[in-house]
């Protein structure tokens, strides 16, 4: 079996907590990372700001995330590593080959992102008719930029 796309590296990792003021103190504060954008969804119950270490292609997102209702789903919070994103050179391709191979995907399929990538998420969980899941983690797929794939690839 060819697998007919490549990962290609960390697109980010998202950090949720109860308050970002102290995911804030640390990773903007203290370690000096960039706030580049704030992303609020009621859909996804997320406040999240948006901060870059590196430049260019080789930039990491490192997303700071609380709940908008600590009471709802998805509680953001509750996994204080709440997902890691993976820059894929071909999402449909990918998307199309894992779930042949059984892997379990997320409701919601491909969508833009907070960043205005195009993203889906692979469940943390296996299922009966897909049974292979993330094993509690939560990992995006995040379609890379040609600049990402020709730097990356």
């Amino acid at each position: 079996m060819t697998r007919p796309f490549k990962v290609l590296g960390i697109q980010q990792i998202a950090i949720g907590g109860p308050s970002k003021d102290k995911l804030r103190t640390l990773w903007v504060d203290k370690l000096g990372l960039e706030v580049t954008g704030n992303f609020v969804s009621e859909r996804e119950n997320v406040d999240e700001d948006i901060c870059a270490m590196g430049k260019g292609v080789f930039k990491v997102e490192v997303d700071l995330m609380q709940p908008l209702d600590p009471e709802k789903k998805p509680a953001v919070h509750a996994t204080p590593l709440n997902h890691v994103g993976l820059w894929i050179d071909d999402l449909p391709k990918a998307v199309e080959w894992l779930t042949a191979q059984g892997v379990r995907f997320a409701p919601g399929g491909i969508r833009k992102g907070a960043a205005g990538h195009d993203i889906c998420f692979l469940h943390p969980k296996a299922s009966d008719e897909f049974p292979i899941g993330g094993e509690g983690v939560l990992i995006e797929l995040v379609q890379a930029p040609p600049e990402v794939i020709a730097a990356l690839g």
